[in-house]
Parts: structure tokens; sequence; C-alpha cells
């Protein structure tokens, strides 16, 4: 079976539409809300850990040209 690897981009996209479902919906499904707030929060947590990797990266590479 082919893995579909999230990207920062597929992130925000699902974060966004997760917004959208949340803000058009008048039912108060408690199950449906908070699987979607889990799934926003999991998005979230992916998104801080790719923009902490992405500064270690930059900083690595603002040293190599400082040399």
């Amino acid at each position: 079976m082919k893995e579909n690897k999230l990207t920062y981009s597929g992130a925000i996209a699902e974060l966004e539409q997760i917004l959208k479902q949340l803000e058009n919906t008048d039912e108060v499904n408690m199950d449906a809300i908070s699987s979607r707030i889990k799934r926003a929060s999991e998005l979230i947590e992916f998104c801080k850990k790719q923009l902490h990797t992405l500064d270690g990266e930059l900083e690595k590479m603002i040293v190599k040209l400082e040399i």
C-alpha cells in the first residue's frame, strides 16, 4: 500500500479545511468536533517540528557561510 507523506503545505491545507468545517457547521456532534480538534492538534505539532527542523538547517547553513 502506498503511504502518503505529509508535507508542511499539506498540513496547512488540512488545517484550513478543518477550520472551515468547524466554522461552517451548525451541528453539535461532540465526537466529530473532538476528532477534528485532535487531528488539528497533530497537524500543528507536525508543523512546529518541521519549522524547528528547518530553523536548525538554516542555522547550520549560515554558520558555514560565515566561516
